[in-house]
């Protein structure tokens, strides 16, 4: 059958719900306007009260076509995991988003077979054996990180002078990107996460120099052939032909914005949300080894999305927390709630990092499960195992209030955070 278009549905009462053909359909009068409130690290607690009353809600984002809102755990994984939800048919769609530009999600635009022929030639890099193979060197390099913010005196920013530099060094040494090149790729990965923080000028101006970047060093390897990421990447396309040059870019691009940013803003994310639970930072303190547990706990706990994207469309009538989604639906699912899940997680709304059973989405869920799932676990183990143990008396460096936030992003999180010890 076919879906309605999708600003002309039928008039109704918002969540009215009706029998048809013996399944719960939703007829909705104005969508709800989306994203919700999203100040801070703080969650709405509207999303509180639709999984509870509408856990499958009708949304409109500032551009594209209406769509449905997943906001409990079972449904979200149903969206993610449910080969009859499609990212492929996004392609050629008004897909509902939060920016302007109808972008090209690459490979996270894809269904299989594509989407994995392409996604096996980078996993080998990212398995968890090949991944904790990095720990001594990921270690060192928190380590300097923490001598040169001690040398310096007792106060540094955490997101200039450890939270940025790590992931950074750590996923260009992996790829093969100079180092020294990240005061530029830095600037332009911007582009990817903005929602009004740079014009639609900005974000095309850096999304093409970031693709011409990354050409460049392409271009290179195959001159002087390497052993690093995109070395193998490049053979791939050239020898085995497996990879289109677009698809080769756009690949290589992908993993290093995502391989730097979203940890990188997790990292002062996590320790703004400590400083603000001085008990489970004792707890944390007394227990280092238990570091890896407090990390799954802390990325269940942190929305750190400001809005759900990459919708999925549905390819036939399937029926998703009681309402009948038809084909050609989009459906987004908002993982920040889905990790607060009442049904799932006992006391959702506390940090407990001594939550043991934690079946959390926050690195997705199916085939588009977060490619370097592995690589940020490590990371964030890392940096938080570095910072409790080097800095005893971590703190504050001015008033909350005083902490600037970034606006205007896909992400939360702090534009700077000043620390003393």
């Amino acid at each position: 059958m076919e879906a309605w278009p999708a600003r002309a549905r039928p008039a109704g009462p918002a969540g009215h719900l009706v029998r048809r053909d013996n399944a719960v359909t939703a007829i909705d009068g104005e969508p709800r306007i989306y994203p919700f409130t999203a100040e801070q690290l703080r969650l709405d607690p509207l999303y509180a009260h639709l999984r509870k009353e509408e856990p499958l809600t009708r949304v409109r984002l500032p551009f594209g076509e209406d769509a449905w809102l997943a906001t409990r755990h079972v449904d979200a994984r149903v969206v993610l995991g449910d080969a009859r939800f499609s990212r492929a048919l996004s392609v050629g769609r008004d897909e509902p988003r939060t920016r302007p530009e109808q972008g090209n999600g690459g490979i996270l635009s894809m269904d299989p077979p594509d989407h994995t022929r392409i996604r096996r030639l980078a996993t080998k890099a990212f398995t968890m054996r090949r991944v904790e193979l990095l720990r001594p060197r990921a270690q060192e390099i928190a380590d300097g990180l923490a001598d040169e913010m001690l040398a310096g005196g007792s106060r540094a920013d955490l997101v200039e002078q450890f939270a940025l530099p790590l992931p950074i060094t750590v996923i260009c040494e992996l790829l093969g990107v100079p180092v020294e090149d990240r005061e530029h790729f830095r600037v332009w990965s911007d582009a990817f996460l903005s929602t009004t923080s740079l014009t639609l000028e900005q974000v095309m101006e850096y999304k093409g120099k970031l693709w011409q970047y990354m050409g460049g060093l392409i271009e290179q390897r195959r001159v002087e052939p390497t052993d690093d990421l995109i070395g193998a990447l490049v053979l791939a396309r050239d020898e085995q032909d497996v990879l289109s040059e677009d698809e080769l870019i756009s690949l290589t691009v992908g993993l290093l914005v995502a391989g730097h940013e979203t940890t990188a803003t997790q990292i002062p994310n996590f320790v703004y949300v400590l400083l603000n639970h001085p008990d489970q930072l004792a707890w944390l303190r007394e227990r280092p080894e238990q570091v890896a547990q407090a990390v799954e706990e802390l990325m269940r706990y942190v929305p750190l999305g400001t809005a759900a994207a990459f919708p999925r469309y549905a390819k036939e009538d399937i029926e998703v927390g009681g309402v009948l989604v038809r084909a050609g639906e989009p459906v987004l699912v908002a993982v920040a709630s889905a990790n607060r899940d009442e049904s799932v997680f006992e006391d959702p709304d506390e940090l407990r990092l001594a939550r043991s059973t934690n079946p959390h989405i926050g690195f997705g869920h199916g085939v588009h499960h977060c490619l370097g799932a592995p690589l940020a676990r490590l990371e964030l183990q890392v940096a938080l195992g570095t910072l409790l143990g080097r800095f005893p008396d971590l703190r504050f460096a001015v008033p909350q209030e005083q902490l600037r936030w970034k606006r205007g992003m896909l992400v939360r999180g702090l534009e700077s955070l000043p620390i003393e010890w």
